[in-house]
């Protein structure tokens, strides 16, 4: 680890001095400071983490609060994007990432307690249940917050547009001659209500009749709960054409299902996904799918909540909506 005495020597000049220059005081020369700075970059000096909190007021640490109610952890394909993508932003702009949950070692502690026992400068929140009392307190607090997903009054949020994700999905497949169309939605949640009311507008507009056995609810990303209500709406009298489900993994168990009772896609029934994650379009058919921007959600949400920790003063209170894009396979067939 290289230390600011390195530098000095180097340089030859005072510990002092080399301070001065790090610090950007008036005090030393113009000259001086530029030949300081250099060498401390050719030498690769990183200032000390708890030196450089005492003078920024600033640990250059971020929390992330993630609930994987799917028990599937980072390899959800959805988020695990985008906060792969919130992570490269954070660190493009100095500051790491720290898990955020309600346990330290044996002790348990709120969301709140837990960000100010890591010391973060802020928190991205997002897959959590919004409306528990835990996740309110820290959103309430003084700790600069930015959501995924879902919408405070008072904190930016980042969101996926599912309202027209899921109109673009309906149009396209009616388009293609489609009447009877199923929907697996997902649990409840403010996503879950977009897409849902979204779907219904849609239908309507397209005077197309929703029967109210093809709309059941279903679980995200969980390919087994997708296979049991394909089933289900495979067995009906008067089954759907397509079916449209909840996320592009969960797809995969309802077309397992189809298979598993001699059907093919999209000759017999046709099926669309929603994600447009790497699987939907390496499987057998390419899946038509709803992509998801998960880039720019999760970049947006690493350049607002630095923008909040770093000029609180300045930095607006703003609900950014990212556009996805409709992906045509070949799972849905023209009637």
């Amino acid at each position: 680890m290289v230390s600011m005495k390195d530098i000095s020597s180097k340089c030859h000049v005072s510990i002092a001095t080399v301070s001065k220059a790090l610090n950007n005081r008036g005090d030393i020369s113009d000259e001086t400071k530029e030949r300081i700075c250099r060498v401390a970059k050719e030498l690769g000096y990183l200032p000390n983490s708890s030196a450089r909190a005492l003078k920024t007021n600033r640990t250059y640490n971020i929390g992330v609060l993630f609930v994987d109610k799917a028990n599937c952890g980072l390899t959800h394909s959805y988020f695990s994007h985008v906060l792969d993508s919130f992570r490269r932003g954070a660190e493009e702009e100095g500051y790491d990432i720290t898990f955020i949950s309600q346990h330290a070692g044996k002790n348990n502690l709120s969301y709140y307690e837990h960000s100010k026992y890591r010391g973060v400068d802020g928190v991205v929140i997002a897959c959590v249940d919004f409306e528990d009392e835990a996740i309110l307190e820290l959103v309430n607090s003084e700790i600069p917050v930015v959501t995924i997903d879902y919408s405070f009054h008072n904190k930016s949020s980042i969101l996926s547009d599912n309202v027209t994700g899921m109109e673009e999905i309906v149009q396209y497949v009616v388009g293609m001659g489609h009447r009877d169309i199923a929907y697996i939605h997902g649990a409840d949640s403010g996503v879950t209500e977009h897409r849902l009311r979204s779907f219904y507008r849609t239908m309507k507009d397209l005077h197309v009749p929703v029967r109210d056995e093809w709309v059941r609810e279903g679980v995200y990303h969980d390919p087994e709960s997708a296979a049991r209500i394909t089933n289900e709406l495979l067995t009906l009298s008067n089954r759907p054409t397509c079916i449209i489900y909840p996320d592009d993994f969960a797809c995969v168990g309802g077309l397992n299902e189809i298979e598993s009772q001699g059907l093919s896609v999209p000759d017999d029934i046709s099926v669309v996904g929603y994600d447009g994650q790497r699987i939907s379009q390496v499987i057998e058919p390419r899946l038509t799918t709803y992509k998801q921007n998960t880039e720019d959600l999760g970049r947006l949400a690493a350049r607002k909540l630095v923008e909040a920790i770093e000029e609180p003063k300045t930095s607006l209170t703003e609900r950014l909506v990212v556009q996805g894009e409709l992906i045509q396979g070949r799972s849905v067939k023209r009637l």
